[in-house]
Formats: C-alpha cells, sequence, structure tokens
C-alpha cells in the first residue's frame, strides 16, 4: 500500500490544498492520502492559530466524498510540538508495509534541511513535492545538507493556485470572498 501523508496546519484548509492531494494521488499512484492535522507545529510556536478542533472539522468537511482521502489525528491524539519525523514513525508503526510518501509544497522542500530531524523523515518517508509559484528548489545544496534527497523525491505537476492559508485569513478578516 502506498500512503500519501499530507501533514500541515491547515489554518484553513483550501483548494490548493486539495488540487495538491489529487495531483499526487493520481501521479505518484497513492492508495490513499492522510491528512494530518498538525495540533501544535513547531515552527508556529507562539503564533495565534484555530484550536485543532476547528480545523479538524475543517479539513472533513473538505475532503468529505473525496475519493482515497482519509483524515488522521496522529498528530493530535499526541501532545506537541509534532514533529514530521515522528509523525512518518509513528505512521509506519500503525500502517505495517506501507511506504509512506509524505508530501510538501517546494517551498518547504527547500527548508527541510532547518526541519527536525530531517534525515529520520527521510528513513521512514519519501517525498511527493508540488512545485509552488515562485519556491526555487536547489537540488544541489539539498544533497550537499541531505546526501541521497535526490533519489527519495517525486516531483508532482498541479494546477498553480496561488492561494495560501494566510492569504484567506486575511480575506477573511477583511469581509473578502
Amino acid at each position: 500500500m502506498r500512503l500519501g501523508v499530507f501533514g500541515g496546519t491547515f489554518d484553513p484548509p483550501h483548494n490548493g490544498h486539495l488540487a495538491l492531494a489529487h495531483a499526487a494521488r493520481l501521479q505518484i499512484a497513492l492508495d490513499e492520502v492522510l491528512w494530518v492535522v498538525t495540533a501544535d507545529p513547531p515552527h508556529k510556536r507562539g503564533l495565534a492559530i484555530s484550536p485543532a478542533a476547528n480545523r479538524l472539522d475543517l479539513v472533513q468537511a473538505a475532503i468529505d466524498g473525496q475519493p482515497g482521502m482519509q483524515l488522521s489525528r496522529v498528530d493530535v491524539d499526541r501532545p506537541g510540538p509534532q514533529w514530521a519525523a515522528d509523525t512518518v514513525r509513528l505512521l509506519s508503526g500503525v500502517n505495517p508495509g506501507a511506504e509512506l510518501i509524505y508530501l510538501m509544497g517546494g517551498d518547504s522542500l527547500r527548508d527541510l534541511p532547518n526541519w527536525g530531524r530531517p534525515r529520520d523523515l527521510l528513513q521512514y518517508a519519501s517525498l511527493g513535492v508540488l512545485r509552488r509559484p515562485g519556491a526555487v528548489v536547489d537540488l544541489e545544496t539539498l544533497e550537499e545538507a541531505l546526501p541521497g534527497i535526490s533519489d527519495r523525491i517525486t516531483f508532482v505537476s498541479a494546477p498553480r493556485l496561488a492561494i495560501s492559508s494566510h492569504d484567506v485569513r486575511a480575506r477573511v478578516r477583511a469581509g473578502l470572498p
């Protein structure tokens, strides 16, 4: 079984997230995409984020009726902060024999050497990466920091939607659609 692990704050989830999940599922032959709502993201400590229960409800509403999409509570049902390396290790344990593919945008790939224990993440999962507008990926630099990473990456093509959760929140605050 090939499982996509789509982790994030999802504050809120939006069409860009859905486009990536569907494109990854089809292009890299995933049996299922697990949407992992990160309750306490380490890179957002001290920032205001919506309660995890609200974000879980929004993700569930977004994926209801979507083939091959499932909500995972792995990062909600344990104390934080939740690191991606721990998430894939835990998912590997509850899905023995499954091939895990961690889904991310190109901007996240560029920053991966600065994540907590990126080598541990790559021990348990390969990467499905969507090239995002404006995010330049320098594989040579990544190889220097994380030798062998190039062999662990599959790039995913999806419609380029210039949308982010930050933009959605700003539009809501401004009373815009």
